[in-house]
């Protein structure tokens, strides 16, 4: 019986490499939030999306819907779409916190802390593919708000970016 289910998983594999869309996509994001990212194609029109980045002397790990809007602007051959999603982040960051001491020397003295934070993202992307060559580069906004952190309810609009993807 494990052979059997052995050989259905092998095919199922084999039939799947066949598949003339990508179905994943790994890359590279610049920006406010930079990191590595990995996305999962789901359908025709949707994906998700795990993101690795550094911000603020720290690390978060983000996971998003993403919703394709495929030939939204139509030039030629190439293909230039449109993507919005939203999602969830957790992570941590550091900060320097400065105190005084009040005495006759007037001390100063910097330490450094760190903390959880945790909050919700969005996204709207333009995203331009070449069909000979299996790279995606896109220009993309992602807002998110901070639910806890240094600064509680922390809201960054403009946390634009570029990116740079592998589709296999």
């Amino acid at each position: 019986m494990k052979q059997i289910y052995l050989i259905v998983g092998l095919l199922l594999l084999a039939f799947s490499g066949f598949s003339e869309e990508p179905v994943k996509a790994v890359g590279i994001r610049g920006g406010l939030s930079s990191g590595f990212e990995y996305r999962v194609y789901s359908g025709d029109l949707t994906s998700y999306k795990a993101l690795l980045s550094f911000r603020k002397q720290g690390l978060q790990l983000t996971g998003m819907k993403e919703f394709h809007v495929p030939d939204a602007f139509d030039i030629g051959e190439e293909e230039l779409s449109f993507v919005y999603g939203f999602g969830a982040h957790a992570g941590f960051e550091s900060w320097h916190r400065d105190n005084y001491y009040n005495d006759i020397y007037h001390t100063y003295y910097s330490e450094r802390r760190s903390g959880p934070i945790a909050g919700l993202d969005g996204l709207a992307a333009v995203e331009y593919t070449v069909k000979e060559i299996p790279f995606v580069v896109g220009i993309e906004a992602k807002p998110y708000f901070n639910l806890f952190g240094k600064n509680f309810f922390q809201l960054q609009p403009f946390d634009f970016a570029f990116t740079v993807k592998y589709t296999f």
